[in-house]
């Protein structure tokens, strides 16, 4: 046995010991590694380091469902692969595909079988193709499974080892603690074999949660994640992964015990052949989120979860003066890691995440302005029997249609600007497919499948698509040209390297502004956003250009010297200024 081998068993041995401490521990170490690495495969000689993090500023994500376009005729995964190929090559190198398994409700997260993909979509085969065309990201909904699926049909049956799969509570117990993001009953009774149970579920009925609390749990999820990498998964996202491990009379979110699961995860991950990247989903405040990247030894990256709803505030109202003090106050990304930076999703725009950030007559206006547009708001359960406000469900694109003031003629040029802040920070960018296409709100979809988050989930007739995106003067294609022009530019840049160094500017509170220099410094940009509707003259001493150099707009072509004494911006003008265009 190599060093680095007794090093990576010490290792899963010591979190495993603080996991499952009645567990044999020896015997269990051996089943997680075979479980990673089974039939012959074998871990790297050395684990990766951190200096090496697998990413650049060449690196984008584009966020999709397998079935977001459609056509009646091909497989839909086919016609994903044709839009990246035709749309997105040489704009973004990565793809999330949204669960792509056979499911029962809520868009694919009630997954009924993790080891087969939706007939509807296509295969595994194609999958592969995508994965090997484009640096490939899939969910790994490692806290519940579908109640139709066959594990929850065997732990009705009570079939080994399925009958104890599942966590079961009492109605009884204290469960007042626990934190919900839904307001559904946290207990569902359901009848089996051996009499009824009251089993967990987080998020739906048709969502049975998991318990951890079996080793054979892990196991098999360990062997299911071997499974999507040796497909050609290179970024694992886990879903729901906060509310890993319950225990009655706790709030059962981030527990210590999830903590140390996602640090078995990273270390498996981190001794692998293949590059892969560990991103956690967690739609919590602040302080909680960061949390996920533990001492540097938990997730490779997390979402950026404050981003959606201050970027949007900053937007309606006119104002960087929230989302700048959000963001001076961030740490860097420790090393190895980073963020995953992103203005929408599938889901809502999370308020969650702005607990603290944002006051509470802001949130209430920013409910106002949205809804006013058509968007919706879901609520979810308090402790004490009440209410708040979870998520707006609304596509981002219709969401910036107006502002605090009304509508205006500025709206794509808001969006843009969206968009264009997302890119400047540290972090890899992502993009949500709807918003690179400008989707409208689906009220349809909204009314025929009786959810909110329907709204920002439309299935494209992929033919419609593509003659709006061939037609110039359309919002799609508007929206995607400007987009995949400023992702190309950004491509070239050493500064936006996701772990460059960034220093959040002081500027009119009209204008967020961050300056980013990689660690060689040879390049620096300042990356300007004017969030308002005003034309703006910015002193060109708050910027602190160094003399003696050529500054150049990378957006504009435009060349700022140090001796000027104002930079003019127009309403929802971008700069990215540098004294070394790449």
């Amino acid at each position: 046995m190599t060093n680095a081998t007794t090093k990576l068993r010490d290792e899963v041995a010591d979190i495993l010991n603080r996991v499952y401490p009645h567990e044999d521990i020896a015997a269990l170490t051996h089943a997680v590694l075979e479980a990673f690495w089974p039939g012959g495969q074998a871990p790297r000689k050395r684990r990766r380091k951190p200096e090496n993090a697998p990413w650049s500023q060449a690196d984008a994500i584009l966020i999709t469902y397998g079935n977001s376009l459609l056509d009646g005729v091909h497989k839909p995964l086919d016609l994903l692969h044709d839009f990246l190929l035709r749309r997105m090559k040489g704009v973004v190198n990565g793809v999330h595909i949204l669960p792509f398994f056979p499911y029962t409700s809520d868009d694919g997260f009630a997954v009924a079988d993790f080891r087969k993909v939706d007939p509807s979509m296509g295969d595994w085969p194609d999958i592969v193709r995508i994965g090997s065309d484009f640096q490939l990201m899939s969910d790994l909904v490692l806290n519940h499974v579908s109640s139709q699926g066959t594990w929850f049909v065997a732990y009705r049956q009570r079939q080994e080892p399925y009958d104890r799969f599942f966590f079961e509570a009492s109605p009884e117990d204290d469960l007042s603690a626990v934190v919900r993001p839904r307001t559904t009953p946290l207990l569902r009774e359901v009848e089996t074999r051996s009499g009824p149970r009251h089993v967990w579920c987080t998020f739906s009925h048709d969502q049975i949660d998991l318990d951890y609390s079996n080793p054979e749990v892990l196991l098999e999820i360990l062997r299911i994640l071997r499974m999507h990498i040796d497909m050609g998964v290179r970024i694992v996202r886990l879903d729901a992964v906060a509310f890993l491990w319950k225990e009655v009379g706790t709030p059962s979110i981030h527990m210590p015990q999830t903590h140390a699961i996602v640090q078995l995860l990273r270390v498996l991950t981190d001794f692998a052949q293949e590059s892969v990247i560990l991103l956690t989903e967690t739609n919590v405040p602040k302080a909680e989120n960061l949390s996920y990247f533990g001492q540097g030894n938990e997730a490779h990256a997390i979402y950026n979860f404050p981003l959606p709803p201050l970027i949007l505030h900053a937007m309606l109202s006119g104002s960087a003066r929230y989302l700048r003090t959000w963001q001076a106050a961030m740490p860097p990304s420790p090393p190895g890691c980073a963020y995953l930076n992103f203005s929408a999703s599938h889901d809502g725009i999370g308020m969650r995440p702005v607990e603290g950030l944002l006051p509470d007559t802001e949130i209430v206006r920013m409910i106002q302005t949205v809804q006013s547009g058509g968007g919706l708001v879901s609520m979810r359960s308090l402790p004490d029997g009440g209410q708040a406000v979870y998520e707006l469900n609304c596509g981002y694109f219709p969401a910036l249609a107006r502002t605090f003031s009304g509508k205006d003629e500025h709206h794509l040029a808001r969006f843009v600007a969206s968009q264009t802040i997302v890119m400047s920070l540290e972090g890899v960018p992502a993009f949500y497919i709807h918003s690179m296409l400008a989707t409208p709100n689906d009220h349809e979809g909204v009314e025929r499948r009786g959810m909110n988050r329907a709204i920002n989930r439309h299935r494209w007739d992929y033919e419609a698509l593509n003659a709006l995106l061939d037609d110039p003067s359309s919002d799609q294609a508007r929206v995607m040209a400007a987009l995949s022009e400023r992702l190309r530019i950004r491509a070239r840049q050493p500064a936006f390297s996701p772990n460059a160094t960034q220093f959040t500017l002081r500027l009119d509170e009209r204008v967020f502004g961050v300056w980013r220099q990689p660690h060689d410094r040879r390049q620096s940009i300042f990356a300007l956003h004017n969030v308002s509707s005003d034309t703006l003259d910015l002193p060109c001493e708050d910027l602190n250009l160094i003399a003696d150099e050529t500054w150049t707009d990378l957006l504009s072509g435009e060349v700022v010297t140090p001796e000027q004494s104002h930079i003019a911006m127009a309403p929802y003008q971008c700069r990215w200024l540098t004294n070394l265009p790449a």
